[in-house]
Order: C-alpha cells, then structure tokens, then sequence
C-alpha cells in the first residue's frame, strides 16, 4: 500500500517541520486516524514530492518532518487548458476531478447562452474555491504534484483573450466530421472548449471558429458535457502527450 499523499499550502524543505492545514490535517488525524512516526508524502504544488514522517498528531495541530525533496515523474508535458462551461449539480466537480487526473493545466470555468448556472459575488468565490479542492483531492489520489489552477469565471469572449498563447484550439461539437488526429500537433498548448448541457449556440461555435478554434467531433454520439472533456483530453494525451509512454 502506496504511502497517503497530502498537499499543503506551506513551503517545503528537507529538514522542515511543516503544521498541516486544516483540511489536510482533519484528513490525516481524523479519516486515516495516522499515527506519530508513519510515512506520507508532502507535495504544494511545485512539481516535486516530500517523503516525510508525522510528528505529532493532536487536537489542535498536526505536524510532519520533511525527509526529502524527490521531483515527480508524473507530471504531464503537454499543456491543455479546459475552458468548461459550467453546469449543474455535481457534474462540474466530475469534470474538474477527471480533467486534473487526465493532466490539465488549468481549468477555466465559463459562462454562455445556453449555461443555466448563475454565480455571483460569494456564492462564485465559493464554487471556485470547492472546484480548487476538488482538483487538490484528485491530484493527491493521481500521484500529481503540481495541481490545475481552478480560473475565475469568465465569458466566452474573455477567455477567447486569454487563451491566445496556445496553438491549439478545439471546441468540441459533434455536428462536425474533423478529427483530432486530423489536425497538427500542439507546440505551445492546447485550449479545449467545452459547452454546457444543451450545447454552444450556433452563433458561439461561429464567434469560436473566428478566434482560430478547431471544430471537433468526439466521435458519432452526442455526449454529456462532463463526458466530453475526459474524452477530449485522453485522445490528446495520447496523441501528443504522454499515455504511450
């Protein structure tokens, strides 16, 4: 049994002793029930892993001593950025949790016509904070040790702006017979735009081909919007990433 993986916020060093954060340390001390002297593995973020120990496991705090400093082998090398746009109940956390295992870089969630979700003020700050858990809890389970940037929400538009520095860009829809394996591969990156529940408009797809997106068919069915990421991004990641390896 592979040792309990755990991000932390805090700097880490060998030699350090390190005070969990709340969620991590509730996780250790209270769902595992980790005892002073066992393994785990330390990670915040910066690519690499840090074996450590538990210190001190109390009603107040937990700790761990840092043993090491290891760079992880698991990140990926292709750069996909997943402009989702978002949609009910708990199919967005589906998507965030399968994309981050799937190795996205970042994941921008999105507004459009046809998006029936509406996020303003706190109740937004507290989906993109849910949403960043989400992808820290996937990226402990996939043995990652860096961990997807979970966006602000933006509009199409905005984020048409914002992604220009990839040189791929898809958006998936399925009245269309271009292939992924049709087009050239990504030097700089790839944005994946993916509609919400009743799909882009008409007039979105046109205002996305304008901006140099690639229209994109994941095949002869229609599929869920928290389907068509996994898809998408298992079919680059093969292509032009790392799943020969």
């Amino acid at each position: 049994m592979r040792n309990p993986r755990i991000h932390t916020s805090a700097p880490l060093q060998a030699g350090q002793k390190v005070i969990l954060d709340d969620n991590a340390a509730h996780h250790v001390g209270k769902v595992l029930r980790m005892q002073p002297g066992q393994p785990l593995v330390l990670f915040n973020g910066d690519g690499n892993n840090y074996p450590s120990e538990l210190d001190e496991v109390g009603k107040k705090q937990v700790t761990a001593k840092v043993l090491r400093q290891e760079p992880s082998a698991c990140e990926p090398r292709l750069k996909i950025v997943l402009g989702q746009v978002i949609s009910k109940g708990d199919r967005m956390d589906y998507a965030v949790q399968k994309s981050t295992e799937l190795g996205v870089d970042t994941i921008v969630p999105l507004t459009s016509e046809r998006c029936d979700v509406r996020l303003k003020g706190d109740r937004e700050d507290k989906r993109i904070r849910h949403w960043q858990q989400v992808a820290i809890s996937a990226a402990e389970q996939c043995g990652r040790a860096t961990v997807p940037t979970i966006a602000p929400l933006a509009s199409l538009s905005d984020w048409f702006e914002q992604s220009r520095d990839c040189d791929l860009r898809l958006v998936l829809h399925h009245r269309t017979e271009q292939a992924l394996d049709q087009l050239h591969p990504p030097a700089q990156g790839i944005a994946l735009l993916v509609g919400p529940e009743g799909g882009l408009s008409a007039a979105e797809i046109a205002m996305a081909q304008e901006q140099g997106f690639h229209p994109t068919a994941m095949g002869p069915r229609v599929l869920r919007t928290e389907t068509a990421p996994v898809a998408a991004i298992t079919l680059c990641q093969w292509l032009w990433g790392d799943f020969r390896e």
